[in-house]
């Protein structure tokens, strides 16, 4: 069953427990009518799929979101048209600026008081009682000890647990199952199943025939109320017949039970629950009991030092990807720094004010050396992610099992050498941008990762058994013509309408030439303060030559040049085309060797046509077909103008 509970928002009923399918909004015939005017008539819907409960939204006019553990997750046309529930998450309607809040629980156990009667109760203040009690039995001693020392040396949290889970078998041998729960960090009142075992050996019709590997049912929340209400460990003898209201002690069979909480000084921040679904083995006792209040105290201690070990790695895997990525970075981005008035230049910068603030993914394509990252980098830092990371990876850069898992992260022993968990640049980019370059070069598996990502907000890591939900903004770039690539069965169709959904063109820059002064002033001026020289500028025929050449390797190929003129310049000096590359001073002196002979306009241009002509002629050794490939017209055109122009 599911329980919504309108904690925002105009309805009739503020509760209401629903089974199999509901929908939400302001129609009358809705399941859950919610009256707010910014909702639609058919808003959303919980669909129960298995165990599971899914919400949908049913391409409302304001859109949805779930709220969970403090993050929000759209529900919506630009990012997914549906999500799992858990319990706990809040759901958000409509207007994103003062939502309909919807609280979401689940669950199948009664509400309802479970009885008094207990057979046995330990709170935390009796266990000096227990340790003295272990002092005067050596033999107890070390075998408690035995059992819980392995806890103590475990840094890693799944560990850990897997350590409390063994020691709780080795202290209560009439134990047939195990179940842990922990406190959420995100919300105090919310414990979730950390790990639910059964004891090796046991034949398979004790095990919960749902759940993959022989695992038992899920751990009781009627007893975890009762322990949190009663702040102590608890013992009930005969389960079935002193909670018989909880559906999952019945259904799992369990004879009898035993629950400890784990303390944190005041605060209880998780449960262990021991089991007995075996006839066989006889019911727990009041010694186990005091037994486990022990185990509850020292696991609480191993399971917190493995999740302090495990953030502060955490961290410090976050400092190192920050460090290496704020290297990247400048000062904060803005438009203004995009340097071009050109009008390919213009249209960019007006494609990018409207889309910095949508969570449309953005193709940007253009040739290498165009500045396709400093465009991405404009986008992210002038848009609501702007506090968040803006990450970059070149997808040609590395090859495809690297770049996986340099993308999604790794567990600890995935493969060779992964001698420690490593978060992917998804979660290091979470709730920023991440840029990937080079899209035309990424390996067809990751590509069908990739599209995940896309449309469900989840990533798993290699290695990994679970998924993590991340809220990152792709921004992709490519020199490609990704649509012949997907012709040619290169790259994914689906993935390439999930990328192409804003495409930004960026123009080379032989085809705006008249930004080229403007940038090689910005260049000179940044490398020259870098440098710590002062340098006057450039000569007209430096700045000439600049806007005749072809830059073949675009922005990146100028901004090189100029960083080595600068280098090589004398202080104090204006730069003059005799300190260009060779390759950018074979223009000159054309001017001055082309220039015409006084004459009529004709006969001034039929000089320098004829000029133009011979010297193509003589770059391709006479070859006429050649030549009038290079001057853009037909052989036959050429021919006629030899003839004209009697060359």
């Amino acid at each position: 069953m599911i329980v919504l509970e309108i904690l925002r928002g105009t309805a009739t009923e503020r509760v209401h427990r629903v089974t199999g399918t509901a929908t939400l909004g302001r129609s009358p015939a809705s399941t859950v009518t919610i009256t707010d005017y910014h909702l639609s008539g058919d808003h959303a819907q919980i669909t129960q799929i298995g165990e599971h409960y899914v919400f949908r939204d049913l391409r409302s006019t304001n859109g949805s979101a779930v709220e969970r553990d403090g993050r929000r997750i759209p529900v919506d046309a630009a990012a997914r048209w549906e999500v799992a529930l858990v319990d706990g998450d809040v759901l958000l309607l409509g207007n994103p600026n003062d939502p309909v809040r919807v609280a979401v629980r689940i669950g199948d156990e009664e509400t309802d008081d479970l009885g008094d009667r207990l057979i046995a109760s330990r709170s935390i203040m009796d266990l000096p009682a227990v340790t003295d009690q272990l002092d005067r039995d050596p033999g107890e001693a070390l075998r408690v000890y035995k059992a819980l020392h392995p806890m103590g040396a475990r840094l890693e949290p799944a560990e850990a647990i897997e350590a409390v889970v063994a020691a709780t078998f080795e202290l209560l041998p009439r134990a047939s199952n195990v179940a842990i729960l922990l406190r959420s960090e995100a919300d105090r009142d919310r414990f979730a199943l950390a790990t639910s075992r059964q004891r090796p050996g046991i034949p398979p019709h004790h095990a919960d025939p749902d759940v993959p590997g022989g695992a038992p049912v899920r751990a009781s929340r009627a007893v975890l109320r009762r322990v949190l209400a009663d702040r102590a460990a608890v013992l009930i003898a005969n389960a079935q017949e002193e909670m018989s209201s909880s559906e999952s002690i019945l259904g799992g069979q369990i004879l009898s039970m035993l629950a400890v909480p784990l303390w944190r000084g005041e605060d209880i921040i998780g449960l262990i629950q021991a089991d007995n679904r075996q006839s066989g083995a006889g019911m727990f006792a009041a010694s186990d009991l005091e037994v486990a209040l022990l185990l509850g105290a020292q696991a609480a201690l191993a399971v917190d030092n493995a999740t302090l070990v495990a953030r502060l790695r955490v961290a410090e895997e976050r400092a190192r990807g920050e460090n290496v990525y704020l290297k990247r970075r400048e000062e904060k981005m803005k438009f203004d720094n995009i340097i071009g008035e050109s009008p390919a230049m213009k249209a960019v910068l007006s494609q990018l004010e409207r889309v910095i603030d949508t969570r449309a993914t953005v193709c940007i394509e253009g040739d290498t050396g165009t500045g396709k990252e400093l465009i991405a980098s404009a986008i992210h830092h002038q848009s609501q992610r702007r506090d968040k990371m803006f990450v970059a990876q070149n997808c040609a850069a590395l090859p495809e099992n690297l770049l996986e898992s340099e993308l999604f992260g790794h567990k600890r022993g995935a493969f060779t050498g992964a001698e420690a968990d490593k978060k992917g640049l998804f979660e290091i980019a979470d709730g920023g941008t991440l840029f990937l370059d080079e899209m035309g070069e990424m390996p067809l598996t990751l590509q069908s990762k990739l599209l995940r990502v896309l449309q469900e907000g989840t990533i798993r890591a290699v290695g990994a058994t679970s998924e993590k939900q991340v809220d990152v903004r792709i921004i992709c770039a490519t020199n490609r013509d990704l649509a012949a690539e997907v012709e040619k069965g290169a790259f994914r169709q689906d993935l390439y309408y999930r990328l192409m959904v804003f495409p930004i063109k960026l123009t080379p820059l032989r085809d705006r030439r008249e930004d080229i002064p403007a940038l090689a002033a910005h260049f000179l001026a940044r490398y020259a303060e870098e440098y710590r020289v002062v340098l006057p500028g450039f000569s007209p025929e430096a700045l000439d030559a600049l806007a005749g050449y072809g830059w073949p390797g675009n922005i990146r190929e100028l901004e090189n040049e100029v960083q080595r003129l600068v280098i090589q310049a004398e202080p104090g000096h204006i730069i003059d085309v005799t300190d260009l590359s060779p390759r950018l001073r074979k223009i000159e002196g054309t001017v001055t060797r082309i220039a015409p002979k006084q004459g009529t306009l004709k006969e001034m241009m039929d000089q320098v046509e004829r000029w133009l002509i011979a010297e193509a002629l003589r770059e391709h050794n006479n070859n006429k077909t050649k030549t009038a490939v290079s001057l853009g017209i037909t052989r036959e055109g050429l021919h006629k103008k030899l003839a004209k122009l009697g060359v």
